[in-house]
Formats: structure tokens, C-alpha cells, sequence
């Protein structure tokens, strides 16, 4: 089920789009590990692509294949070295991740142009156990300028001010309601 993304527009898709842009042009944009070489290559064009007419679920769904078979070599808790299978979920959490996290940038974009200091997190897709952290971040107000510049800086790690949470919480933002 896709995140139900209260503000995904034409505006702010063309948000997300420069956001894109500017992590491709500065070469930060995260690639993950999971995916396969061809994987990296198609990525950038596949967000692109999502940000222009889809969503979390259609990058999902374009990256499905494009993902390595097995995950990086790990130690087990014994000390031997294992290479486990990719996650049957691996496509579902790097495509909402990613195009929450695009989301949200655009969104703080536009909140900023449009004078709005603060956007507000919600639940935009409902999890069987939402984690307690979670639940607490629903309904906080966060400087549109602090997220922005957090999420630009922590492209590959959960950002500090805890929004998006990490993989599966089902949070995202919006325009608070007496600005939407």
C-alpha cells in the first residue's frame, strides 16, 4: 500500500525534482548497496521518473528487479562470515524510503517559499506496530528549514531530527492544517 501523501502535487513534485537534481548534480545522491550495478545506473532516472507521475510504491516496483540477489557479506554472532539472501521487502523499503525523504524535502521547499516555518509530521501509511518513538513524533511541528537542511546532510543515514524515523515507520509530513 502506498503512502497517502497529503500535499503530492505539481508543485511539489517539481520540489522534489530539483531536490533530485541537486543530490545527482552534487553526487550525493544515496545509491544503495542493494542494488546491482545496472541498479545504479537506472536509479537516478527511475526517482526522476517517480517524482514526476508516481509514487513510493511505482519505485518500488520499477526497482524490484534491479536489486542484487544477495546482501553485503556479514559476520554472524559466532564470527563466520555469511552472505544472506536480499530481503523479499528490499524493494518496498529503499522505494518509500527514498520518495518520502524526496517528499519531504520538496514539501519543506514549498512551506518555505510559501512562508510556512513549520511542517507536521503524520502517519501516511498505516503499520501493524507502529513503534512507540513513532507514535510520539505524530502530530510535532518541525522548522521547515532545519528538516530540509537535515535531510540534505544525512542522505544515506536517519536524519537527527528523527523524521522520517527509519525504514517502515509509515511517517511522513504535511502543511500544518491552518496553513494547508
Amino acid at each position: 500500500m502506498p503512502f497517502d501523501y497529503k500535499h503530492l502535487d505539481d508543485r511539489t513534485r517539481a520540489f522534489m525534482l530539483a531536490e533530485i537534481d541537486l543530490d545527482v548534480t552534487s553526487n550525493s545522491l544515496y545509491l544503495s548497496e542493494n542494488l546491482s550495478d545496472h541498479g545504479r545506473i537506472a536509479y537516478p532516472d527511475l526517482l526522476r521518473a517517480a517524482a514526476r507521475n508516481g509514487t513510493d510504491h511505482t519505485l518500488a516496483t520499477d526497482i524490484r528487479t534491479l536489486l542484487s540477489t544477495h546482501e553485503k557479506p556479514r559476520l554472524s554472532k559466532s564470527g563466520n562470515a555469511f552472505t544472506p539472501k536480499m530481503r523479499s521487502n528490499a524493494h518496498e523499503m529503499l522505494g518509500e524510503g527514498e520518495f518520502n525523504r524526496f517528499y519531504i524535502r520538496g514539501l519543506c521547499l514549498r512551506a518555505i517559499e510559501d512562508g510556512i516555518p513549520d511542517v507536521e509530521v503524520y502517519r501516511a501509511k498505516p503499520v501493524d506496530s507502529p513503534r512507540p518513538e513513532s507514535q510520539a513524533l505524530i502530530g510535532q511541528r518541525i522548522k521547515a528549514e532545519a528538516l530540509l537542511q537535515d535531510l540534505r546532510a544525512r542522505t544515506n543515514v536517519e536524519p537527527a531530527l528523527g523524521c522520517p524515523p527509519g525504514p517502515n515507520s509509515g511517517l511522513s509530513v504535511r502543511l500544518p492544517p491552518d496553513h494547508a
